[in-house]
């Protein structure tokens, strides 16, 4: 997983496009698949959802129809 600062690399997270949940041996890490805009085209990697919501939790707000963004 990528977990370079955004901010040195010029890097916003536009979207959070999938959420999965990854099965180790003896628990369950859930990740999400973010859509990033950066100087060079968009890039698609894949993070631990808790490191997103903390980091960025306005991609985790209910839209206006009422589901939920990701």
């Amino acid at each position: 997983m990528w977990f370079a600062t955004t901010s040195e690399r010029g890097v916003t997270p536009i979207e959070i496009l999938e959420r999965e949940i990854k099965q180790l041996r003896r628990s369950k890490i859930p990740i999400v698949n973010v859509r990033w805009n950066s100087r060079h085209g968009p890039e698609f990697t894949w993070e631990r959802e808790a490191f997103m919501k903390d980091k960025y939790p306005h991609l985790f707000t209910k839209d206006p129809s009422g589901s939920s963004k990701n």
